[in-house]
């Protein structure tokens, strides 16, 4: 197992350095303040030999009277090689920090939706914050550690040579013992330290989860449950957490045990040599500060394998999502404004894995300007439908032309820009109403143009009652505002875009009926010369469309207007006649 083990290691070290080796020189800075420090250290307990042997031994105090000097200016260079080594490699590890986040960030931005349908949110946020903190810490940990401890080992080594041969030699042996502990211990950290990282993805799903949800949990007395979710999974963490502290703690102590016998026998041999007249009192004190000098890069060097896994198995994480592939975006065609014709022809759809297409062999046309409605019960495929416009998903066979083209020919960024969605579920960002409605627009719109697409959506009906006005803060997701006001200003802002091509999902969902009629006539005014695509639970909203298709498990089952499909009395007159009733009954 260790042998499969440490490749993968190099690799994913290897590139996880690439991100180190961009700041080279701040990097020299670091190497050259630790290789300083290994020095001056070793420096310090050679400098004890003349203090025991000049000063306390023979008191020639003329002759070792340079000492006091020379440990002043040790101590004064140990404390500017020190600040350079941690400022340097502080610097390095924030750096590191903020450019794995911004590659991370960068990567949700293009990754597909289907990604996002397959993953929770807590273990993704969890991999943001606390694996790439686990990332900067492995590589300034393993920097410092391999850098100026392993130099400090072998410049303690160089005192002890210079002053017995033979018992550094005795010294040695131990090293290959502690080298077998720690890579016994290495297969341990790994996987203690990948398990510890989706236990923290889990705590912070449940949080997440409570936190956004909370209203529910307070509705429907969730507060056992979630403690006890909550529990389950900040146990799972410390249980992973204490097995890692455990096997840690272990190396430690074997590697303190194995040492202590060593430095016993050390001991005894340096006494001998010395009553014999082979070490002065002077040179025994300094070879054995030079020993415990090692002590602790030593202890570091057996811990670093732990920080070194738990660094790789956070950066393993990362790496798995920078390396999932993009959206598709291999279309080359641009176009500015589209005329606004729509073909979907013969699609069939299906969800992941899923064994039964939500779309099944749909064709449908929709000229330019034009307003086709989309109905259907719930789960009928209508909302997939009209995602697979703006390449949301790709379908898995037919094809989507705008204009006569395919859409998959046309950049992402053409195809996108010339469609506006309306959604259901409203997404609003904690910003201002201003920045919400002006939101993805790649030049600022004019003041005028602002407040016209406000008016227009009714947004200035319950701005204008604000202190703020515009420049209103809405809160996490639009919090702080009603259902129907976030809906208004999704509207403000499709209307702002003015695109060719609208899609509107259930775009007055949240609003009441008076609010409903006002909006509509503004969604009236915006759909004229548009090619508009209506999915609405409200029948009576798509009386004047065009045409209306009735889909059933992904298949158009009636196609007319609405005079027409009453006339059929058919799916589309059941499910009016339906609705009518259940209206009368509110009423």
């Amino acid at each position: 197992m260790n042998k499969s083990i440490g490749p993968e290691v190099k690799v994913v070290y290897g590139r996880l350095w690439r991100y180190v080796t961009p700041h080279k020189l701040i990097g020299f800075i670091a190497v050259i303040g630790m290789a300083a420090t290994a020095a001056i250290e070793a420096a310090l307990v050679y400098l004890l030999q003349p203090l025991m042997d000049d000063a306390l031994v023979a008191k020639n105090l003329e002759q070792a009277q340079w000492i006091p000097i020379a440990f002043m200016g040790i101590f004064v260079l140990r404390g500017l090689s020190g600040f350079a080594t941690e400022m340097s490699l502080g610097w390095i590890g924030r750096r590191v920090i903020s450019d794995l986040r911004c590659h991370v960030f960068d990567k949700f931005l293009t990754l597909p939706i289907r990604f996002f349908d397959s993953q929770a949110a807590g273990p993704l946020l969890s991999r943001m914050t606390y694996n790439v903190e686990m990332v900067a810490e492995s590589v300034t940990s393993v920097v410092t550690i391999a850098v100026r401890d392993t130099l400090t080992v072998i410049a303690a080594f160089g005192v002890m040579i210079y002053h017995s041969p033979t018992l550094t030699i005795f010294v040695a042996i131990l090293f290959p013992i502690v080298a077998v502990i720690v890579r016994l211990l290495g297969v341990a950290f790994r996987r203690y330290s990948s398990r510890i990282q989706d236990s923290v993805g889990d705590v912070t799903q449940v949080s997440d989860e409570v936190i956004r949800g909370n209203w529910v949990v307070k509705a429907f007395g969730g507060y056992k449950y979630e403690r006890d979710r909550f529990a389950e999974a900040d146990g799972r963490n410390f249980k992973q957490n204490m097995k890692l502290i455990r096997v840690r703690s272990l190396g430690v102590a074997v590697t303190q045990v194995v040492f202590g016998f060593g430095i016993a026998l050390v001991i005894y041999l340096a006494g001998r040599q010395s009553i014999e007249g082979v070490l002065s009192p002077g040179q025994f004190i300094s070879f054995f500060s030079a020993m415990m000098l090692m002590l602790q890069p030593v202890r570091r060097i057996t811990n670093v394998n732990a920080t070194l896994q738990r660094g790789v198995a956070a950066a393993d994480s990362l790496f798995m999502i920078l390396d999932q592939e993009n959206e598709q975006d291999k279309g080359r065609f641009e176009k500015e404004r589209a005329d606004g014709d729509v073909v979907f022809d013969h699609i069939d759809f299906t969800y992941g894995d899923a064994e039964d297409p939500v779309i099944r062999d749909l064709r449908v046309e929709v000229a330019a300007g034009s307003t086709l409605a989309i109905v259907g019960h719930s789960g009928s495929g209508k909302s997939t439908l009209v995602s697979l416009l703006p390449r949301f998903y790709d379908v898995d066979a037919g094809e989507i032309r705008l204009d006569g083209i395919p859409i998959t020919e046309y950049s992402l960024a053409s195809l996108r820009n010339n469609i506006s969605v309306v959604s259901q579920d409203v997404v609003l960002f904690n910003d201002t109403i201003r920045a919400n409605l002006a939101y993805g627009q790649l030049e600022p719109p004019s003041e005028e143009e602002l407040l016209k697409a406000a008016e227009a959506a009714h947004v200035l009906e319950f701005v204008n009652d604000l202190p703020l006005g515009l420049d209103t803060i809405v809160g996490d997701r639009g919090v702080l505002l009603s259902g129907g006001q976030r809906q208004r200003i999704a509207i403000g802002r499709a209307l702002l875009k003015n695109a060719p091509v609208l899609i509107l999902d259930e775009a007055t969902s949240a609003l009441d009926t008076h609010s409903e009629r006002r909006i509509q006539d503004a969604l009236n005014a915006l759909m004229e010369n548009r090619t508009t695509l209506v999915i609405a639970h409200r029948l009576s909203t798509v009386e004047k469309a065009d045409r209306i298709i009735v889909l059933d498990a992904g298949r158009i089952v009636e196609s007319g207007n609405h005079a027409q499909l009453l006339a059929k009395n058919g799916h589309y007159a059941a499910l009016y006649r339906m609705q009518f009733s259940e209206e009368t009954q509110d009423e």
